[in-house]
């Protein structure tokens, strides 16, 4: 079934990062960028100085205004809905605040393994995260058809982290701890997570999302270990029961990203865990990359967020290189992680425009 002739979308105008994912021919290489939606956006400050940060993600109309800012401003081949991967914890019933200069914090964070009863283990996203699916849809139609949106949701082990830290933590020893001391009431919080994260891909994709992003952004604090035991297993699942579960409600399937930030080490097997683009971060070769992967599977990334502090005309050689390395087929052009607050939009632009204008020339020659 087409979620546009459900919900009477416009028609898309532009399909070419949903071809470089499914491994089409592209004329250039399509480019958007982790956190495009945020802070470093004068028009976005002047909305959270009237809004905190959960509002503007439980609010449609204000998701959807974010949303589109860097459509506006950039020629950028998708949008990603606003939102956060805290929404599930919230769901669950967890209270989540995103404090100014600290970030996500948690009033009462997991501590033991009992802490789980406390959960809302049978969570109804249509409920509880309906708010999503709701500016998913009006995103959709205001879009008008000129790129495709992006829905996505935190892995399991990654919402596990918070919501055992209760906020950031640069060592995960509270949530290893966890690991290490309550294995099964570990496997028991991944599994409860799991559950929730497909229910609500598939109803972002029932809302009209046309690619969907998992992020493992604590992938690599694990280490290969800890990661093939208790994040791999979820993430292979969660792209099994998504794709199974759109079959089942005769749904048109989506192409899917997985991003597994600093898991170099399992490279090869996540371009076998069901994702059609497996994303990089800045610290992997995309040469080497694309020798270890899956040839089936599409590369997205990976420049390195600090060189957008470069100057316009150093961010497009640093552009042509990564291009150079990635090729021009079966790539989709990001950074190797989030915009960070303090990038200077133009910058960012200036990105953009080089993706465009360095793939096209490789692209004649080829």
């Amino acid at each position: 079934m087409s979620i546009g002739s459900v919900h009477n979308f416009p028609a898309l105008k532009n399909d070419l990062i949903l071809r470089a994912a499914r491994g089409e021919t592209t004329e250039h290489v399509p480019v958007w960028v982790m956190r495009q939606a945020g802070r470093y956006l004068p028009e976005f400050k002047e909305v959270r100085a009237k809004y905190s940060f959960f509002e503007v993600c439980q609010t449609p109309a204000l998701a959807c205004e974010v949303t589109l800012q860097p459509i506006k401003r950039f020629d950028l081949d998708a949008a990603i809905i606003f939102s956060d991967i805290l929404v599930i914890p919230q769901a669950l019933g967890m209270t989540v605040e995103m404090v100014p200069e600290k970030g996500p914090t948690f009033d009462e964070p997991l501590r033991k393994a009992e802490d789980l009863d406390k959960l809302n283990s049978k969570v109804d996203v249509e409920r509880e995260l309906g708010y999503v699916f709701d500016a998913i849809t009006l995103t959709r139609h205001k879009l008008e058809g000129k790129v495709p949106l992006i829905g996505f949701s935190g892995a399991p082990w990654t919402l596990m982290f918070y919501m055992v830290e209760g906020g950031g933590s640069n060592t995960a020893s509270k949530s290893k701890k966890w690991l290490y001391t309550f294995p099964e009431a570990s496997v028991k919080l991944l599994n409860i997570l799991e559950n929730v994260i497909v229910d609500y891909l598939v109803g972002q994709v029932k809302a009209g999302a046309q690619l969907l992003q998992l992020f493992e952004s604590h992938a690599g604090i694990l280490g290969p270990n800890l990661f093939f035991r208790y994040a791999m297993p979820r993430i292979e699942s969660i792209a099994k029961r998504v794709k199974q579960k759109l079959t089942e409600q005769k749904l048109d399937p989506v192409p899917m990203i997985i991003f597994a930030k600093d898991a170099h080490f399992g490279i090869k097997e996540l371009s076998t865990s069901g994702y059609d683009v497996v994303s990089l971060d800045w610290t992997i070769d995309p040469a080497k990359a694309r020798i270890i992967v899956d040839s089936k599977v599409s590369l997205q990334g990976n420049l390195d967020p600090c060189a957008l502090y470069s100057s316009k005309e150093e961010i497009s050689i640093h552009v042509k290189n990564m291009l150079e390395k990635f090729g021009t087929q079966r790539y989709i052009a990001n950074l190797g992680h989030g915009v960070y607050p303090d990038f200077n939009p133009e910058h960012v632009g200036a990105f953009v425009d080089a993706v465009h204008e360095h793939s096209k020339l490789m692209n004649k020659k080829l």
